[in-house]
């Protein structure tokens, strides 16, 4: 499991919205409180969030746009491409990184073992607090009319206040 982080993405209402807290943890200190996780690639059409290593996950960032570059764009194709080269390369495969992507009709959770997953019910969470943020999330969706970025704010700080990888200063992109 990946600590010292929470990234969701939400789809609800036609719309779907990532976001991140800001909380940088080594061991058992907060050493910044206000890191943005959340990054645009494709001149803006999609949006990733990360959590890991942070140079393992740049360096998996720049692969998944070469790999967007060489799909034109289609994430779903980008993502498989990513994940068995991620899988089978002898040097990414050390990489210790996860990610979403969503390009507005899909969101997908990318993983280093090979996995693509896309969520039944529009909720994807990673990183330390992505459980919790993940059940606030659910419960917002069938309870109330919030838009998915409102859902993810409010999510995530649901999530700040019982994980103490997550902090409340949280970033949002919606596409």
């Amino acid at each position: 499991m990946y600590r010292s982080t929470t990234i969701l993405c939400v789809t609800s209402g036609g719309r779907t919205a990532i976001g991140g807290d800001g909380q940088v943890s080594m061991n058992d200190a907060v050493v910044k409180n206000k890191a943005r996780k959340i990054r645009r690639l494709m001149d803006g059409k999609v949006v990733v969030g990360f959590a890991g290593s942070a140079a393992d996950a740049f360096a998996l960032m720049e692969r998944l746009e070469g790999k967007l570059k060489d799909s034109q764009g289609n994430l779903r194709k980008a993502a498989y491409e990513l994940a068995r080269e991620w899988r089978t390369d002898r040097i990414l495969r050390r990489l210790e990184a996860l990610r979403i992507a969503a390009d507005g009709s899909s969101a997908l959770l990318i993983s280093g073992s090979g996995d693509v997953i896309e969520p039944d019910d529009g909720v994807l969470g990673i990183g330390s607090g992505g459980n919790y943020a993940v059940a606030a999330a659910r419960a917002l969706v069938a309870n109330t009319e919030l838009d998915a970025k409102a859902i993810v704010a409010e999510a995530l700080h649901v999530a700040a206040g019982i994980c103490i990888h997550t902090n409340s200063e949280i970033y949002v992109e919606e596409i």
